[in-house]
């Protein structure tokens, strides 16, 4: 519990100015490429990934949190979880081209870019789930009717997502064919992080405040699991395989794998401890390497995850925690 003041109020403590373009890229990005989301300073830092170097960053819309990739990975979705807006980048140029504004909806927060060409975005502040179609410029939203509609998993095929609703307990299913939340299902006390296997067919939340990790059938909404992880689960991801699952744990800084078909926990990496507010985490395509945004710290590690050791470092803005990863932006 004293944990969870602390974080509370460094959370409160989360009050950006207005960012400013810190330096200019030197040249396009042509490799692979890490973006970040630095809510503290309203900026985006992308980062050379071959070099490690920061190479630019670039003022965004009030607390930029989640980031999405496009289908051809040449731009990069950031929200503005302090406002009604989401920023299109150009990844190649690392440059603004659009800023797309969403309102009446408030507050986006979770995103996914879908293959289709759509952003699924949850938009907290109006308890909704927004979509805005990137062919035509429309955007229309789906009630939740739950508090803290806060993060959100898509299914690969596009056609239902999961939004997680910390305030509430609960994680709504909405099914985006019919354009309808189908049910809410109970799922702790403070489900945040949340991940779909790839074939969609097993939902992995996280319970933050309980340090569980519920795992639950898509078709009946039946859980299926409940593991425990370690302390304040706030993120999840699912390996590209679909063979493991990682939650971060802000409160100790520390990651938990479990192996998704025995649902047993594999191992548990110490990473920077609890000083540094880990938050989001993002796998490689090869599944061999997690980055995670280390918030308290301004910065981003790569873990590998056989050995458990950090196998790099990058440098990023204040309150670094929205990750993007992109391998051949450009040819």
């Amino acid at each position: 519990m004293k944990y969870l003041a602390a974080f509370a109020l460094f959370l409160a403590a989360c009050n950006p100015a207005n960012g400013e373009t810190a330096f200019e890229a030197e040249a396009a990005l042509t490799g692979d490429v890490l973006i970040v989301g630095n809510k503290q300073e309203d900026t985006v830092s992308f980062i050379d990934l071959e070099s490690g170097e920061e190479r630019t960053r670039v003022a965004t819309g009030n607390q930029p949190h989640e980031i999405a990739i496009s289908p051809d990975r040449r731009r990069a979705a950031v929200v503005a979880y302090g406002g009604t807006t989401i920023d299109i980048f150009d990844i190649a140029n690392a440059t603004r081209i659009d800023r797309i504004d969403i309102s009446p909806n408030q507050r986006p927060h979770g995103l996914v870019w879908t293959p289709d060409n759509r952003l699924i975005a949850t938009t907290e502040g109006s308890s909704t789930l927004t979509i805005v179609d990137m062919d035509d410029g429309s955007v229309s939203a789906i009630p939740t009717g739950q508090r803290g509609s806060h993060m959100v998993a898509v299914n690969a095929a596009g056609t239902r997502a999961y939004v997680a609703n910390m305030g509430s307990g609960t994680v709504s299913a909405v099914s985006l064919d019919e354009r309808r939340k189908l049910a809410d299902v109970e799922a702790g006390d403070t489900p945040e992080g949340l991940a779909l296997t790839p074939d969609g067919s097993e939902l992995w939340v996280a319970d933050r405040d309980n340090a569980v990790l519920h795992v639950f059938d898509t078709e009946s909404f039946d859980r299926i699991a409940s593991i425990t992880t370690g302390n304040f689960p706030i993120r999840v991801a699912i390996s590209p395989d679909g063979t493991t699952a990682v939650t971060s744990n802000a409160a100790d800084g520390s990651l938990t794998l479990v192996d998704t078909a025995t649902k047993e926990v594999t191992r548990t990496i110490p990473v920077s401890g609890p000083d540094a507010v880990q938050v989001t985490i993002v796998f490689s395509e090869d599944g061999r390497t997690i980055y995670a945004a280390e918030t308290a710290q301004s910065r981003v590690v790569a873990v590998d995850l056989e050995s458990g050791e950090i196998i790099d470092t990058y440098a990023a803005g204040a309150g670094s925690d929205g990750l993007g990863v992109v391998r051949r932006v450009s040819e």
